[in-house]
């Protein structure tokens, strides 16, 4: 609970500085698009959940491949300075989307943030808890007395109790230490015993390359609803105002999504031509298996790319209310907008 009152007096922060005309997160757009273009298009500002990797491949596809031009859009994808601010920033409208999770569309709405899921990225969940093979932990239980690091995002407290108490562990016995984007290094140097927001995807195979060999927990084994792992996520006011530019967006970047199931090396080119060299470099292997996981957790038979269902919406709300993450939520039909679909 602590770390929901960190997360919301952010956002009141951001806010002001909203308010104050303040930028936060990096840029990745064209440089050398025309001013005469520029004047053509409308800007469409994007955030993402992280630094580049395999799961905004799509993105950049779509923007290399001109497909958010070709639907009136100079859309420009920015990278958060911290992990809640995907979602800040959409809270108070300084981006039209970004991407977040699931659950924390609920607790802030819960907590009367007007922010909705627009569009499902992956539909089930990539987080899971991490921790060395070599370790003594087997079980769920074993994380009693030890440490699991954590990104700062606030979804991760119920995940990390479900599981544990799924196994008939006390949640009071583990302590739980914010180490922001840092879960690698956290584990690798056992400064924590595991993490959770580490995506086996991503923080795995990036391990195993370093030769540190990893287990982990998937939640869904565990008591966890099968809940959409990233979302696209806006404000009620940014809807009514840009509904029809949101859907171009999401028309472009299913376009680009498309193009990276039918060429997948070319979309991993295109976003290792993309990658933030600085704070983030790429490793193309890893990003290759990442890509090689995500594919089948991006749309499922009869689920679309993109789309949403009311009934899972419902699960992880009822979900977060029985570990009394949140105390009652509104209906999930005002958490999100299945624009797939409708």
């Amino acid at each position: 609970m602590r770390k929901r009152i960190v997360f919301y007096c952010a956002l009141f922060a951001v806010m002001l500085l909203s308010a104050c005309g303040g930028e936060q997160g990096e840029t990745a757009s064209s440089p050398d698009k025309t001013k005469e273009t520029d004047k053509e298009l409308q800007s469409f500002d994007i955030m993402l959940d992280w630094y580049p990797n395999a799961v905004h491949s799509y993105l950049y596809a779509a923007k290399e491949k001109g497909f958010f031009e070709e639907e009136g859009l100079d859309v420009n994808i920015r990278f958060p300075a911290n992990p809640t601010d995907p979602i800040n920033l959409a809270a108070t409208g300084d981006i039209e989307l970004g991407i977040g999770y699931q659950s924390d569309v609920i607790t802030a709405r819960a907590d009367g943030v007007q922010v909705k899921s627009v569009a499902a990225i992956v539909r089930s969940p990539l987080n899971h808890i991490i921790y060395l093979k070599d370790s003594d932990i087997k079980r769920p239980k074993d994380l009693e007395g030890r440490t699991v690091g954590w990104p700062g995002t606030p979804h991760n407290e119920p995940l990390v109790q479900t599981i544990v108490e799924s196994d008939g562990g006390d949640m009071s016995k583990v302590k739980m230490t914010d180490v922001g984007f840092e879960l690698n290094a956290a584990i690798a140097t056992k400064r924590v015993d595991a993490v959770t927001g580490a995506f086996i995807n991503h923080e795995v195979p990036m391990l195993a390359n370093q030769g540190v060999e990893t287990e982990h927990f998937n939640p869904v084994d565990y008591g966890v609803p099968s809940y959409y792992e990233l979302v696209f996520v806006t404000n009620d006011d940014t809807w009514k105002e840009k509904e029809d530019s949101i859907r171009s967006f999401w028309k472009a970047a299913s376009k680009g999504y498309e193009f990276m199931k039918e060429n997948p090396e070319e979309a991993l080119e295109i976003l290792l031509n993309n990658q933030d060299d600085e704070n983030f470099p790429l490793n193309k292997e890893v990003e290759q298996e990442s890509l090689n996981i995500l594919l089948p957790k991006m749309e499922k038979e009869n689920e679309a790319f993109g789309s949403q269902s009311e009934d899972l919406w419902n699960e992880v709300i009822q979900w977060l209310e029985d570990t009394d993450y949140v105390e009652k939520a509104p209906p999930a039909e005002e958490m999100y907008i299945n624009i797939v679909e409708s």
